[in-house]
């Protein structure tokens, strides 16, 4: 198979054989097949363009490879399962790392069993839009906690800075499930809520007939290592039970908080650094403008944007899970606590923009050497932004420009998506001073390096404390924890951030069981 990358394709032109002729120079009929692999688009000219990367197929590759220097010979990646062992595994939560090293271990042929302490998803979505709507909320069921995971009420973002060959694994078994099939492509690729919550639904099925076991509703409480296996309590419907296993993995997400506690008395866990802040809400038409440059085309997606800067006091502040025509969402799972994120549809057709706007966390910053430290820190910030809002689960929220200059302009013509709703609030009251002064110096910055990116109509809603784990629970090359058969895994365990990197790490896992690695 060979491979070329750095094709210019105008947006309407969608019949890739004859633009691979043409850019090589060679008859339609010479290729035999093609793929489009990757797609990217380059705004910075006049006429925006598609970037493609193709694979594609002649007849004598090794002839043809003489002819044209640009072009790569390249083998196909195909995942090859490891030949099952006698383990029994138990694997507590569902999200990308758990559900990965649930099904490749499935797959081969072990056994599994996972615990998960929210519900289905077609039940969890009762619960969050109960607390949409009808501000309750499920403190066990809710956009934290459930079949899937956090991701599963996100953008749902396929993108990573990990570079691992399982990750075209991944999205191939996403499409398998029934996600479209551009994410196999877009080099921004986003499967969306929608999509997601299909995919999930299904890759459970299909491994309860590989003969999973799933246990939703059912909390994990404790555990106990013994010489011949591992004791698991669990709580399921105020019943307390227990369930033995060889190996333990623990895929709990970086929510879990009443988890951290109880495995900081087993395993050895550290505290690590993480970001907070607020999200960003634009109109996403002005988005377009400022990305698009004022030039529109039925083939152009909601442009999308990532900012970074470094403010004086040597802090990083930059935009994190930026969500092009979607929503605010309640991603708290604590009662009388504000925490929020932001989710789209694959259409991202919503009416306005939003992304997190974030500032660096150390543990210097935590005022205590206690591991749980970044968590006390996490929570005094929700229960304020709870004040803030006026209680009822409503966000408080503040023109950008109020907050940075101290203003008071009304607000205008962006309507705020967040729900269960919002109250006006002065959001220099959620934060100490140094995040403040970090959140308002990295906002002019970015409307510099991006000029339009705040005007008066730009709203700041509080407050997003999630973006990432605030310890790591320590394990070796091996994934074992300071405990033998305890395996902490993706966010929740400080080893990864975002979907593909969580589902990367869930399958490393899988491995390190069935090669049975001590």
């Amino acid at each position: 198979m060979l491979r070329i990358h750095n094709v210019k394709v105008r947006l309407s032109n969608i019949n890739h054989q004859k633009v691979l002729s043409q850019h090589l120079n060679i008859r339609e009929k010479e290729i035999k097949s093609i793929k489009l692999i990757k797609q990217s688009i380059d705004t910075r000219r006049k006429i925006i363009y598609y970037v493609n990367s193709y694979d594609f197929t002649v007849d004598d590759e090794d002839d043809f490879l003489k002819y044209h220097k640009n072009v790569l010979k390249v083998e196909p990646y195909h995942y090859t399962y490891l030949p099952a062992n006698d383990k029994n595994v138990i694997i507590v939560g569902t999200g990308p790392a758990g559900l990965f090293c649930g099904y490749v271990l499935a797959k081969s042929g072990n056994k599994v069993t996972m615990v998960e302490r929210g519900k289905k998803v077609d039940e969890r979505i009762k619960d969050v839009n109960a607390l949409m709507k009808l501000h309750i909320l499920n403190t066990e069921s809710n956009i934290a906690f459930g079949e899937g995971g956090a991701g599963t009420f996100s953008d749902g973002k396929l993108t990573t800075n990990v570079k691992n060959e399982r990750i075209a694994y991944i999205l191939e078994t996403f499409v398998q499930y029934g996600a479209p099939t551009d994410i196999l492509y877009n080099a921004k690729a986003h499967i969306g809520t929608d999509y997601l919550r299909e995919v999930i639904v299904n890759m459970r099925q299909a491994m309860e007939n590989m003969g999973v076991t799933f246990m939703f509703e059912t909390q994990f409480i404790n555990f106990k290592k013994s010489k011949s296996d591992i004791e698991v309590w669990i709580k399921q419907h105020d019943q307390l039970n227990s369930l033995f296993c060889d190996d333990l993995v623990l895929a709990i997400g970086h929510s879990a908080r009443d988890t951290y506690e109880m495995l900081s008395k087993h395993l050895i866990m550290k505290p690590k650094p993480f970001s907070l802040g607020v999200r960003i809400e634009q109109l996403q038409s002005k988005i377009n403008d400022i990305q698009y440059h004022g030039r529109q085309s039925e083939y152009l997606p909601a442009a999308n944007y990532k900012l970074a800067v470094k403010t004086s006091n040597g802090r990083g502040v930059y935009t994190f899970c930026m969500c092009p025509g979607g929503q605010v969402v309640p991603s708290m799972n604590e009662e009388n606590t504000i925490c929020i994120n932001g989710m789209s549809y694959h259409s991202r057709d919503l009416e306005n923009a939003n992304s997190a706007i974030l500032v660096s966390i150390t543990p210097d910053d935590f005022g205590s050497d206690d591991v749980l430290a970044g968590i006390a820190f996490q929570r005094k910030i929700e229960k304020q932004a709870f004040v803030l809002g006026g209680g009822n689960y409503q966000a408080p929220i503040q023109l950008a420009v109020n907050y940075i200059y101290g203003e008071n302009k009304p607000l205008t013509n962006v309507k705020p998506s967040y729900l269960p709703g919002v109250r006006e609030a002065d959001l220099n009251a959620l934060f100490p001073e140094y995040i403040n002064e970090s959140l308002k110096e990295g906002l002019i910055k970015m409307n510099q390096k991006m000029p339009g990116f705040i005007d008066d109509s730009t709203i700041l809603t509080g407050v997003e404390t999630r973006s990432s784990s605030p310890v790591r629970i320590v394990r070796d090359e091996h994934y074992q924890s300071s405990i033998r058969g305890v395996h902490p895994i993706g966010e929740g365990a400080g080893y990864a951030g975002g979907i593909m990197s969580s589902a990367v790490d869930g399958i490393i896992c899988a491995e390190k069981i069935l090669l049975g690695e001590e």
